[in-house]
């Protein structure tokens, strides 16, 4: 408990920052939409030490770890088939789905403990045997993982981000409490529109500025295994060059997208292959896994390639914003929306903020950026995921990246 005591106390610096520098109007404004709705870092913290604690004290053995995860998640395959059944038939007895569903949740809650530790501990011994144990075991030897793989599933804190409307740039971030109905999402994101820029109120799928980190509840196994080592990646990286000018990015101490850019690509590459590993050790017959390799939508029978459409998609956004053509450029991204949504994929608001959020992350099609082609092309040239992981880590530029493979070549 005391190590996870100071894992929370190094991340309060991260956990505090909002955004970026203050600019006074606009923070004012932008602070009195948002106060009725900001997540208490404070309060969740606290929430997570007590919850922490009784499972410490209450912790048992754990007799069958596999087949409790595969419990868990079939549980949480029954009550997502449960609500589209209550969603989709309109004859449907609802008081009968949601007495069914009652009872899934008290069996999914009472395993989702053990889940976490279960999990948590395959996550652990896989990094491990990639000789990945904590930022500094290159200089003091010490073999023992820092910080602790630890995390919680639940209910996530929505994200929003504001975007300048005459470019694609987050400017701030802020973390919002997780139980925003969309009638509350779309008034918030509507008064912070008026204040001149491009809003949009994100969901997360995990977060890593927290200790114990955060992973979303009702996900398919290999998401939430990679979410958990994508947000421990983060806290790891936080302890390195390279993850440090990451907080001076998030704070607006000292911006540097490519940074932010590079920070997020790395994380995803690494968390992307530990995943693989603890589903080929733990779980090779699981469904989702052989099917994961490639998780981008395939091209429709009429040649539609949603990757491909994104990626157009933000270079026209660029184009326009490059010459001043703000207003034709919202027009044209309310043209795509509604296009894709006729080809089947909804995307609730599609603006500067949508691009400025996803394109932070390289192997996203909305992103422009070539760092992630340049990080995997590092990585087909290196011989050891821990090599690749603190090469990149200990980088504290793009131009760093591009130098080792210069070097290489």
């Amino acid at each position: 408990m005391k190590l996870k005591l100071i894992v929370i106390v190094l991340l309060l610096v991260c956990l505090l920052g909002g955004g970026c520098a203050s600019v006074p109007d606009f923070d004012d404004n932008l602070g009195a939409i948002v106060k009725p709705y900001r997540f208490s870092f404070v309060k969740w913290e606290l929430g997570a030490f007590a919850y922490e604690t009784r499972q410490w004290l209450g912790g048992e053995y754990i007799e069958s770890p596999t087949e409790t995860v595969l419990e868990y998640f079939s549980l949480v395959g029954q009550m997502q088939a449960l609500e589209w059944q209550i969603v989709a038939d309109e004859t449907a007895d609802i008081a009968a789905f949601e007495a069914e569903l009652n009872r899934l949740e008290e069996q999914r809650a009472a395993l989702v403990s053990s889940v976490e530790q279960i999990i948590a501990d395959q996550i652990r011994e896989v990094l491990h045997e990639q000789d990945i144990f904590n930022p500094w075991d290159k200089c003091i030897g010490l073999r023992i993982t820092f910080p602790p793989v630890n995390f919680i599933m639940s209910k996530l804190p929505y994200l929003l981000v504001i975007s300048p409307r005459d470019r694609i740039e987050s400017l701030r971030e802020i973390n919002l409490c997780g139980n925003l109905t969309l009638e509350e999402i779309e008034s918030i994101e509507a008064e912070a529109d008026a204040l001149g820029v491009s809003s949009l109120v994100v969901a997360l799928g995990g977060a890593g500025a927290l200790y114990p980190t955060l992973v979303l509840d009702d996900a398919s196994l290999r998401f939430t295994i990679d979410v958990a080592v994508e947000e421990w990646l983060h806290q790891y990286l936080a302890l390195k060059p390279q993850g440090f000018r990451y907080i001076l990015d998030l704070l607006g101490i000292s911006r540097d997208y490519e940074i932010a850019t590079m920070n997020e690509t790395l994380a995803g590459i690494v968390s992307a292959e530990i995943g693989a590993l603890v589903l080929a050790k733990y779980y090779p017959d699981y469904p989702d896994y052989p099917d994961y390799a490639d998780s981008s939508p395939p091209p429709s029978d009429d040649g539609f390639d949603f990757n491909r459409e994104m990626r157009e998609i933000r270079i026209a956004v660029d184009a326009y914003l490059a010459d001043g053509e703000i207003e034709l450029a919202e027009e044209f991204m309310e043209e795509k929306q509604q296009y894709l949504l006729s080809m089947g994929y909804y995307i609730r608001k599609l603006n500067q903020a949508y691009f400025a959020f996803h394109g932070a992350y390289a192997d996203d099609p909305t992103s422009i950026s070539p760092i992630g082609f340049e990080l995997k092309k590092l990585r087909g040239q290196t011989d050891s995921l821990k090599e690749f992981l603190n090469t990149v880590a200990d980088m504290t530029s793009r131009q760093d990246l591009q130098e080792m493979l210069d070097s290489l070549e």
